[in-house]
């Protein structure tokens, strides 16, 4: 994220608050009391949600201004419609709301002429999927949306791929200060699910809160594929002090995804 550490909209990146999961639990508690401070410092301490988001579509030539905006409102419309009792992480629940309305603005605004037939039922497909998320709280399969519209999955399928937006093989999907990944570099990639970037994105976060040395020795084990024998010359230490590092690392992992 550090390649938009910038002004958008007017909002110094690189100053972007960082709540902790007591004060989102606090905030939301005094959100749904009513609280409209709480609500704008709720907002305010989820925008690095939408920046991270909004990296998906950097390569679609939009003004990220307008990307942010548009993200901006589906983070409001997330946190507007967040159930708290159905024990499910905020950004979990956030980010295919922030991503529907991107991709509906980038639709939208699409040159591609599609028929009024085509896109009025991409968009019943689409309101019957938020409405079956925000019910059930997961992803509906296209047979669910279809039986929610009253339309055959093949009439649904077509009408929704219609609407997609084109994209190049170069366009960045993610990436992290390094090197990016690429649409290309995931074609026939069956784990190139919409689900697994957003674990992705969860991992990367519970990363960063590894003291380095952990963080290094997971990226090690993990990423890398070496054995903790090699990850202990590689450090300098004894491998049960690896063995105790990396437990130690997993189960801060582990208490931030839960």
């Amino acid at each position: 994220m550090s390649g938009y550490k910038v002004e958008i909209c007017g909002v110094n990146t690189a100053k972007l608050p960082l709540l902790t999961t007591e004060e989102k639990e606090e905030l939301f508690k005094r959100i749904l009391a009513g609280d409209k401070q709480a609500r704008e410092d709720y907002i305010k301490g989820n925008l690095r949600l939408v920046l991270s988001v909004i990296q998906r579509f950097s390569g679609n030539n939009e003004n990220v201004d307008d990307l942010f905006q548009i993200g901006c409102i589906g983070l409001i419309k997330a946190i507007d419609n967040f159930d708290i009792t159905q024990n499910v992480r905020f950004s979990t629940y956030a980010v295919p709301m922030i991503l529907g309305e991107v991709r509906r603005y980038l639709r939208d605004n699409n040159s591609i002429r599609v028929s009024r037939s085509l896109r009025d039922t991409a968009y019943k497909a689409i309101y019957a999927r938020e409405n079956l998320m925000k019910k059930n709280m997961k992803e509906p399969t296209i047979m669910e949306i279809a039986d929610e519209v009253g339309l055959s999955k093949e009439e649904i399928t077509y009408a929704m791929d219609a609407i997609q937006t084109p994209m190049s093989l170069y366009e960045p999907v993610y990436t992290d200060g390094g090197d990016p990944l690429y649409v290309m570099d995931q074609i026939s990639d069956k784990k190139n699910r919409e689900e697994n970037w957003i674990e992705q994105l969860s991992l990367n976060e519970a990363m960063k809160r590894l003291p380095d040395r952990e963080r290094n020795i997971i990226r090690m084990r993990f990423y890398e594929g070496r054995t903790q024998t090699e990850v202990a010359e590689e450090v300098g230490i004894s491998q049960a002090q690896v063995s105790r590092l990396e437990k130690n690392a997993l189960k801060t992992m582990r208490s931030y995804l839960s």
